[in-house]
């Protein structure tokens, strides 16, 4: 509540003081009107400070106003720059005799409280002093380019009272804002009429609030968290100091609100950022059990959260929280290439299956934590793919991780595999996969080991869904119609069951395609299937690729008779001893016609492995040219029915082999294309553009780029400029 010590009584008259006022004959020195007009301010300051006075009647300010409005219109003798100063006079001399010396008598609380009283009185003193000096205000002052009035009044009492040495203005304001931070109650309204007060006498303008109080304020406030805070780093763990940080930040922001002008917030709060968050940030987030590392450990979610709204504030403050969160990942990743590594040593092939499981479940997780923790700011996705591709482009026991990324979908993707989904859920997979190939530099060659599953999946009927394959279903209907083809000709008849998938050149991987010299039991069916297709067309050539086939034989034991599932290698072998009890490695290998490789995986398949369809002359574990083999008539098994593996081909080399191949044309049509547009360009950025051309796909070598350079001037591509060998020029 405001004690004011004014006489109610007293009004200021309302009527229009523009009125055309009389003048008499007499005129009226300076010291005779000023002493009337001193008589009236004086009763003025008496009923201000509560002294009895006869009440000020509205015939009383008249006479002042008809004074001053006479003495400033009279000539010759103009007094208006005589009135002007001594109207602020006036006012410096009673702020001086009565307002200064209340206030030093009071302190604590009772000094702003004696502020507050004091600027409500002057500033009915100024509204009184302006009326009756009201003439010169839009006559006098705007000739002279002078300050009006009121300002003259509010300037008066800043200047006397916040210039002054020994009036201490601010330390009991600061004790009253370090008291309600310790926890106290206090009495904001007073705070806020005390603020106002520096507000007011601005008069629009923030240059008194800001140089007056709030520069100071600021100081103080750094000052308070300053001392906190070097108490809180070395006491708390990093989540309880956030938590006060947070907390602190939040009752700046309501004590802004309450008592302090809207325009201190951002400064208010970038103090105490600076002080709680900016000072001491790295030894926060480097605590060594509870900073950023061990909220990443212990997936602290919410302290991590914390952490982004707090960092967030402070310029540049995220940068050292995404680097630590790209460590933490970058470990994370590397401890499971290494754990990979440990599996594949052991010789659990499961283990590269559930290595690309788990960098698949690290992806989903963190890729949550820059979503959910660090509200999907770029730094944090930026921090999450530098790490992915740090530790996704490590080879695992030999395998790239583009290999065994394309493993891992052939896995989920074909029947029986170990990876048991509903289709949702391989969708689901498929969808992680793709977000984690990103970050895989040889995208190309994860396209052309996936491409090759693909095919084996699709061609052995291991694909869970190939309904979408166009060539698959045109093979089956020229199987339906080879069926019929052999119901309607009594003299096409193959002599064992023939199923043909024909597929088309260039829509699937290349195969090796070798003559291999069919059992005459298979070369019958073969022919038959040539005159059937001929049938339908004359001009298409049909390439046997007998690696990719199957065959279903009966082997007659003496024990029992069982049926064989062998690859078409592998019966062509079984069936040379139909007409031999007794075959070496060399009559094996000329009789096929095929390399010393394939014949030695089929051998080792029949008479080393399983099953023993083959009895090995000398016993031993590999297959040498000097060995001899011979059919086991006593094989036998609890199964009737047995299938015998054949070791697959090792295709990686062959993979690499057309991948780089396909690198060496992206590379020259990259450095035409280039060339083409530019027509000269100097090595290093044609070497840096081609790069960046082709990184979505490989990261180019630059030495290889280099080569292709060199190939294409030796082509006429491309042509080295004479007076500066790195300087080259396009040949349209």
């Amino acid at each position: 509540m405001l004690l004011l010590f004014i006489d109610r009584s007293f009004t200021v008259p309302s009527f229009d003081v523009q009125v055309k006022l009389g003048r008499g004959n007499m005129e009226i020195e300076l010291e005779q009107g000023w002493e009337i007009i001193e008589r009236g301010i004086t009763r003025l300051k008496n009923i201000l400070e509560g002294l009895p006075e006869p009440k000020f009647s509205s015939t009383n300010y008249m006479e002042l106003y008809t004074t001053v409005y006479n003495m400033c219109t009279q000539k010759p003798h103009d007094y208006s720059q005589q009135l002007y100063d001594r109207y602020r006079e006036s006012i410096e001399d009673y702020i001086n005799s009565m307002v200064l010396p209340s206030l030093r008598e009071k302190h604590d609380e009772f000094m702003p409280r004696e502020l507050v009283k004091r600027w409500e009185n002057h500033k009915v003193l100024v509204r009184w002093l302006s009326h009756i000096f009201h003439y010169l205000d839009p006559e006098f002052i705007p000739r002279r380019s002078l300050l009006p009035l009121r300002e003259v009044g509010f300037i008066c009492f800043r200047n006397l009272l916040y210039c002054s040495d020994d009036t201490d203005l601010d330390s009991p304001l600061f004790r009253l804002i370090k008291s309600e931070r310790e926890g106290e109650e206090i009495d904001r309204a007073l705070l806020k009429n005390v603020v106002d007060i520096f507000v007011e006498i601005g008069m629009g303008q923030m240059d008194y609030y800001e140089n007056d109080f709030e520069d100071a304020m600021l100081k103080d406030t750094a000052a308070y968290y300053s001392r906190k805070a070097s108490n809180w780093i070395l006491e708390d763990s990093c989540p309880d100091y956030m938590l006060k940080a947070e907390e602190c930040l939040k009752r700046e922001k309501e004590r802004v609100s309450h008592y302090l002008h809207s325009s201190s917030e951002p400064k208010l709060l970038e103090k105490v950022q600076n002080e709680l968050l900016s000072v001491y940030g790295n030894q926060l987030l480097e605590k060594e059990h509870s900073g950023c590392h061990a909220l990443l450990r212990d997936d602290k979610v919410n302290d991590l959260s914390r952490m982004f709204r707090l960092f967030s504030k402070i310029p540049r403050g995220l940068e050292p929280v995404s680097s630590i969160f790209k460590q933490h990942v970058t470990g994370e990743g590397t401890a499971l290439v290494k754990q990979a590594e440990d599996a594949a040593s052991n010789k659990k092939s499961v283990g590269l299956q559930v290595f690309v499981r788990k960098v698949i479940e690290l992806h989903d997780k963190y890729l949550a934590y820059v979503s959910d923790c660090f509200q999907n700011h770029t730094l944090f996705h930026k921090a999450l793919k530098e790490a992915f591709e740090i530790f996704c482009n490590k080879g695992v026991s030999g395998s790239s991780s583009a290999e065994l990324l394309a493993t891992f979908c052939d896995n989920i993707l074909k029947k029986g595999g170990s990876e048991k989904l509903s289709d949702e859920a391989i969708e689901e997979t498929l969808e992680k996969v793709v977000k984690v190939l990103a970050y895989i530099s040889d995208k190309d060659l994860f396209a052309e080991f996936y491409r090759k599953k693909l095919a084996r999946r699709l061609l052995f009927d291991k694909s869970a869904n190939d309904d979408h394959v166009t060539d698959l279903t045109l093979a089956r209907e020229n199987q339906t119609s080879f069926e019929e083809y052999l119901g309607n000709n009594a003299n096409a008849n193959p002599g064992i069951d023939l199923t043909v998938t024909v597929l088309t050149t260039g829509f699937w991987p290349s195969y090796k395609s070798f003559d291999l010299n069919l059992p005459v039991e298979m070369v019958k069916c073969v022919e038959v299937f040539r005159e059937f297709y001929q049938t339908k067309t004359k001009h298409r050539k049909i390439t046997w690729i007998y690696s990719l086939g199957t065959c279903n034989l009966i082997g007659k034991f003496e024990p029992k008779t069982m049926e064989l599932i062998v690859t078409t290698y592998q019966a062509s072998a079984l069936l040379l001893f139909n007409t031999a009890d007794r075959l070496s490695y060399s009559e094996i290998m000329a009789q096929l016609n095929l390399t010393d490789d394939d014949v030695v995986r089929l051998l080792h398949s029949l008479s080393c492995a399983k099953y023993k369809i083959l009895i090995k002359d000398p016993n031993t574990k590999t297959i040498s040219p000097t060995d001899s083999f011979e059919f086991n008539t006593k094989f036998t098994d609890k199964m009737r029915r047995i299938k015998i593996p054949l070791p697959p081909v090792d295709e990686k080399k062959k993979v690499i082999e057309d991948v780089d191949k396909d690198r060496r044309y992206a590379i020259d049509a990259s450095i035409v294309r280039i060339m083409k547009s530019r027509k000269t360009l100097c090595h290093q950025p044609l070497v840096m553009e081609c790069v960046a051309q082709l990184g979505r796909m490989f990261k180019p070598d630059i030495k290889a780029i280099k080569k292709r350079i060199e190939d294409l001037i030796s082509r006429d591509y491309l042509e080295r400029d004479k007076d500066n060998p790195n300087l080259f020029r396009y040949l349209a």
